[in-house]
């Protein structure tokens, strides 16, 4: 948890009065979760431990995911992904700031029409890298073949969920592509851009946030 994380007031369900909460469990109590950090195991099996949880909780009400992150080690990246698809709310997944490497993998997970990229957010993929074995020439070639065989799915998860060829998203995966909001939508990689939704919505409530944004 971030230093100085400020606190609210906030009812506790079944409590009769407010008290003060720290603004990240207030969100986490609202089915709102945040990636903004590097993705590390710590993180990973807090997020995960999280969506089982609200899962749980309750089955059907959306989780709400904000991304902001540089990216991480590919099989947290990985785990993230494979408990948003396995948990049975609907995973909206937003982008604001930055989602490099393994956090637009992430990005990408989200339920489809339900990922959404703010107008100034970057989008950014390249072919994964790994760092299992840092010695021998037996364990290195060891690596290069699992690299090969992780690098091989990743990038067929992205053909499948953008609508690419197979061979387009492994020759953008071959350096890094930074993508601005718009160019990340027509890539496949989100369905909306936030002002989009503002503008549809303007005059309603902004149904892609959670229930404690709709008096804003």
């Amino acid at each position: 948890m971030p230093i100085g994380v400020p606190k609210v007031s906030y009812r506790i369900p079944g409590d009769e009065e407010a008290t003060w909460v720290d603004l990240y469990n207030v969100m986490y109590r609202e089915r709102t979760l945040f990636l903004g950090q590097e993705i590390r195991c710590e993180i990973t099996n807090h997020i995960t431990g999280l969506m089982v949880y609200l899962s749980i909780e309750d089955g059907i009400s959306d989780i709400f995911l904000f991304i902001n992150s540089p990216g991480g080690w590919l099989i947290s990246g990985m785990a993230i992904f494979d408990t948003m698809q396995t948990v049975t709310p609907d995973i909206y997944t937003i982008c604001l700031g930055i989602a490099a490497s393994m956090a637009s993998f992430i990005l990408l997970g989200g339920e489809p029409t339900k990922r959404i990229a703010f107008p100034h957010a970057r989008i950014m993929l390249h072919q994964p890298a790994s760092a299992y074995y840092r010695a021998r020439t037996p364990e290195f070639l060891l690596e290069v073949e699992e690299l090969h065989k992780v690098r091989e799915m990743i990038t067929r998860v992205y053909a499948l969920r953008t609508g690419k060829p197979f061979w387009v998203v492994s020759e953008d995966m071959e350096r890094d592509v930074f993508m601005l909001a718009d160019e990340a939508k027509a890539y496949g990689l989100v369905d909306i851009v936030g002002d989009e939704m503002i503008d549809e919505h303007c005059d309603t409530d902004p149904v892609w946030f959670p229930e404690m944004f709709k008096d804003w």
